[in-house]
């Protein structure tokens, strides 16, 4: 079975009909939670803990895997993930500002697609 791995904090069941669309393109779609990452991890922590979720989200067998989070962890992940030659992706998302007479503002933000991760070297 195909599957597309959402590694990230935003729930496929919070997604646009869009979003969801575009992930199952490369297959069923997988929710794996990003961890919380302390502040005062070390780049050992970071690094033992990107071998770790790498290796399960490839038993996971992905198509694709969409990664964001926070960045130390997010690009040790995906450096072993494209190792393994699996396409690593990003959501992309016009971001819409509204001005409320409160002052307050409302964001929404309007997702356009994903993009592939270019991992140089």
């Amino acid at each position: 079975m195909k599957r597309f791995v959402n590694f990230s904090n935003h729930p496929s069941a919070n997604w646009s009909k869009e979003q969801i669309e575009a992930a199952e393109k490369y297959g069923e779609i997988c929710d794996y939670p990003f961890p919380s990452i302390s502040a005062t991890a070390d780049e050992e922590e970071i690094a033992a803990l990107a071998d770790i979720t790498a290796e399960k989200i490839l038993a996971m067998n992905p198509e694709a895997v969409m990664c964001q989070g926070e960045f130390t962890l997010t690009y040790a992940v995906i450096c072993r993930l494209v190792r393994h030659d699996v396409p690593v992706l990003a959501a992309c998302s016009e971001r819409q500002v509204r001005e409320l007479p409160d002052g307050k503002k409302e964001v929404v933000f309007r997702f356009e697609g994903f993009r592939k991760y270019n991992v140089l070297g």
